[in-house]
């Protein structure tokens, strides 16, 4: 059987989960699928690797072409893109050749676009993340701790010419600033040791709110990301804004506004800038009225947290009666003998999964969240309506 060229990632799906699960021999099961043994292993190999990603075809292009352009049309590409700094390669390609009329060396538009790439004569074009619609209200701020508002405020460049993600975290209620730290990238790993150190100081909020931007938020069910797995085993419950709605956090946004003013010029290295957000945070903290609080600063309305940061992380408990499945380090589960994606941000945590009314529904949860259903009959995990959701 070859490879169906339409569904070509189901396929090596079902080919990875037969070797997986069946009893029969490699060669056998590649026989089957029309492939190779050397084909069979190199699915393999990049499945265990790399996850369902692995699995995608990849481009047979060269990463470098020697001499793919000549300096003398370089020369002229680079002129005439300083001459139309706005225009696309398309456009610019088609207006050289008008201007020189007798050459016919011309590459291609995706080469000249790469050229002005390399020259730092072009700015990617950015594209909106899909993101997983929220489900619900979000929750007030009627007390401290209920709600934690998390943020990257915009990039900014250091005196040495250093990137800078400042990281902020902030109490909803009292506007107490509870953590602001300069980072290089917005990585999981450094806003996770810096949520730690938060919630070492002040204990567990209720509800974390953030947009919809990693490490925050991710693209499977639920919208889960790593970091809001780890928040759930903890009892905080994530919430996300709805995607250009930043006035969903607009206190959180309206901090950002005066720690801009109150930092600027940016300093020269990393650890300057570090000193000047520790020295803004004593003062938004503990100096500077806030108008909303009636002219209370936010350190006399702010409390910590009774609930404590545990020693240990929590292990997510289900009631009796549940079927409890694993979920496999790449994010997918064996159902009757076959491999279901879910998220690979549960990947090496356990689902719960309860029998709907429905014939063949099953709810898939993690925790007391409700992710997904689950229709054994197509082997189809579908998401959630927000009435399902709610209900």
């Amino acid at each position: 059987m070859a490879w169906n060229e339409n569904k070509t990632i189901e396929e090596r799906m079902k080919f990875v989960n037969e070797v997986e699960g069946s009893h029969a021999s490699f060669s056998a099961v590649c026989a089957r699928y029309g492939v190779s043994r050397v084909t069979g292993y190199k699915w393999w190999e990049r499945y265990e690797a790399e996850g369902l990603e692995g699995l995608w075809e990849r481009s047979r292009a060269p990463h470098h072409v020697p001499q793919a352009l000549r300096d003398p049309l370089r020369a002229i590409i680079l002129a005439g893109r300083h001459a139309h700094p706005t225009w696309g390669p398309r456009k610019l390609l088609a207006w050289l050749k008008v201007q020189h009329p007798r050459r016919r060396d011309w590459c291609v538009a995706s080469t000249l676009g790469e050229l002005l790439r390399q020259a730092g004569l072009s700015v990617p074009r950015s594209y909106r993340r899909h993101s997983v619609r929220r489900m619900g209200p979000l929750e007030p701020y009627d007390r401290p701790n209920q709600v934690w508002c998390m943020d990257f405020k915009g990039w900014f460049l250091l005196g040495n010419g250093q990137r800078c993600e400042p990281w902020t975290l902030s109490d909803g209620c009292s506007r107490f600033l509870l953590g602001v730290q300069a980072l290089l990238h917005p990585e999981l790993v450094s806003v996770r040791r810096h949520c730690e150190a938060a919630f070492r100081e002040f204990g567990l909020p209720e509800v974390i709110r953030s947009d919809n931007g990693r490490p925050f938020a991710g693209l499977g069910l639920g919208g889960l990301s790593r970091l809001a797995v780890w928040w759930l085993k903890l009892g905080i419950r994530p919430e996300r804004i709805r995607p250009g709605q930043p006035q969903e956090n607009g206190r959180h946004e309206r901090m950002h506004l005066t720690l801009k003013e109150a930092i600027q010029p940016p300093a020269r290295t990393l650890r300057g800038q570090q000193r000047r957000f520790r020295e803004f945070r004593q003062e938004f903290n503990h100096e500077r009225p806030h108008e909303a609080l009636g002219q209370k600063t936010p350190a006399s309305v702010y409390a910590a947290s009774p609930r404590p940061y545990p020693r240990q992380v929590p292990v997510v408990e289900y009631a009796s009666g549940l079927l409890i499945k694993r979920v496999f380090r790449h994010g997918d589960i064996q159902w009757q003998g076959q491999r279901l994606f879910l998220s690979e941000a549960l990947g090496g945590e356990d689902v719960s999964f309860e029998p709907l009314p429905e014939n063949g529904m099953w709810l898939v949860c993690f925790g007391r969240l409700k992710l997904a259903k689950l229709d054994e009959k197509k082997r189809q995990v579908k998401e959630l309506t927000a009435a399902e959701a709610q209900a």
